[in-house]
């Protein structure tokens, strides 16, 4: 009896995987538009210390700051001009989420369909303009006042950091979109995974620090990794579940034969 890898050999078919050009192009699209992301995870915001900037986040990496830091992909650490990441328009989509419930004209327009479906989306753009500005304006304040970590504080600087982050946003808004429609799918949530991805070897270097220091015991880093390996098994057993059905097909005639119902 063949063994688990040598049937997921014979069940992998390379040739035809070859020959397909559509797929091929489709995942070297998204590679390259998560690389673009990558690399704008590292543009710093104009007015910037880097020095200051990152004793400043030594000091407090710990709790949500860094929490958004991983989900950002590093930028917020860096303050680059993706800091904001995806968030806004996430946030936003579950805004509107919840007014279609509560307000009669968004819940008409969900009923409408495929035109109703596109005019949400626009409401959710809006909607996401609105929040990258107001959370920009607050890192703007926020990091004038943090010391010497703004070269030139003032209304100028502020002005740029709105523009800048609501544009970073904006051009992972279109970014996912772009690959859900040209690449593999899923657009803002392979920007969000690969984010993550990103920061977690320095998570896991990070917390073996923190063990060997003697800050966390081994005990609890051993129960954290099977904590995450038994939520990650689980996600995936809910996500590959199945429940088989039993469907009856009667006895049907056609012509002058009659077939016997059948099941399956």
């Amino acid at each position: 009896m063949a063994s688990a890898a040598e049937q997921l050999v014979q069940n992998l078919n390379f040739s035809a995987f070859s020959k397909a050009t559509e797929l091929k192009q489709r995942i070297w699209f998204t590679l390259g538009a998560l690389l673009i992301y990558r690399l704008g995870t590292y543009i710093p915001l104009p007015g910037i210390n880097p020095e200051a900037l990152a004793d400043i986040f030594r000091q407090n990496s710990s709790g949500i700051l860094g929490m958004f830091n991983m989900f950002a992909g590093g930028a917020v650490g860096r303050m680059a001009i993706f800091a904001l990441n995806i968030m806004p328009y996430i946030s936003a989509s579950i805004i509107m989420q919840l007014l279609t419930t509560v307000s009669p004209h968004l819940e008409q327009l969900k009923k409408e369909g495929e035109q109703g479906r596109k005019q949400i989306n626009q409401y959710t753009r809006y909607g996401t303009v609105i929040l990258a500005a107001l959370q920009g304006y607050g890192i703007a304040v926020g990091l004038e006042g943090a010391g010497n970590v703004v070269v030139e504080p003032g209304v100028f600087f502020r002005l740029t950091t709105v523009i800048t982050l609501v544009g970073g946003t904006v051009f992972l808004m279109w970014l996912g979109e772009q690959i859900t429609a040209r690449g593999i799918g899923n657009g803002i949530s392979l920007i969000i995974f690969a984010g993550i991805v990103a920061e977690l070897p320095s998570a896991l270097v990070g917390t073996f620090e923190l063990g060997r220091q003697g800050a966390l015991s081994t005990p609890l880093i051993l129960g954290l990794f099977a904590m995450a390996i038994s939520v990650v098994a689980f996600i995936v057993f809910m996500e590959r579940a199945q429940r088989r059905l039993l469907v009856q097909y009667p006895k049907r005639q056609m012509g002058n034969r009659m077939f016997q119902g059948d099941s399956s």
